[in-house]
């Protein structure tokens, strides 16, 4: 039952990319590739996975040396860019205090980018695929317009063949750039909320190794 499910729904999205014309190969490839996207952001920005709490737990309870080995070898096990960035202070902790302050900026702006990563791929699919919708558009009309003036108005499945394929692009452009355009912004807004937490506790951090 359910292989007879998956063979019409198969046959189904064939003819439907088939009725949309060439433009429906690209628009296939940004579905696909922001599919990829929205699920690996969706894993690797989980709160738990980039806030992670021995993190958050032990730059809260720093006071002493013994408590600054013990953080060092907990951010050593968590892969991450929270983690990266309190490991950075902690292992610089002996560095006048504006020297720490660079450093921490520094490995910031270099975690940013994997808090980002693949956004910018999102924004520009967001931005191509109702354009491709359109070119589906002009080329569909471009059909219709050609079998009219070669055979004239009574061709009608001639005709209704490249209305289709006109409608069909521009509604799968448009739902693709709209859900990317969505997620980008979510996504975008997930990282920046990310960006601010990472800020507050690295201050704390500041402050705590300052008292050490």
């Amino acid at each position: 039952m359910q292989c007879d499910i998956q063979k019409v729904f198969m046959a189904y999205v064939i003819s439907y990319l088939s009725r949309g014309g060439v433009t429906m190969i690209p628009l296939l490839l940004f579905s696909i590739i922001g599919l990829a996207i929205v699920i690996e952001r969706l894993i690797s920005l989980r709160r738990n996975k980039v806030m992670v709490p021995e993190i958050i737990s032990v730059v809260e309870s720093l006071e002493s040396l013994d408590d600054l080995k013990m953080a060092i070898s907990i951010c050593e096990k968590n892969q991450g860019a929270f983690a990266n960035i309190i490991l950075t202070g902690l292992q610089n902790q002996d560095l006048p205090q504006e020297e720490i302050r660079e450093l921490l900026l520094d490995q910031g702006r270099q975690e940013v980018r994997s808090l980002e990563r693949g956004l910018s791929t999102l924004d520009t699919i967001a931005g191509t695929a109702p354009l491709l919708g359109l070119l589906g558009t002009v080329l569909g009309m471009i059909k219709v317009f050609t079998v009219i003036s070669q055979q004239g108005t009574g061709q009608a499945s001639l005709l209704a063949g490249g209305i289709s394929e006109a409608l069909i692009t521009t509604a799968s452009g448009l739902v693709i750039g709209i859900l990317a355009l969505l997620m980008y912004n979510y996504f975008a807004n997930r990282a920046e909320n990310y960006i601010l937490d990472i800020e507050k506790y690295t201050t704390k951090l500041l402050i705590k190794i300052r008292t050490l």
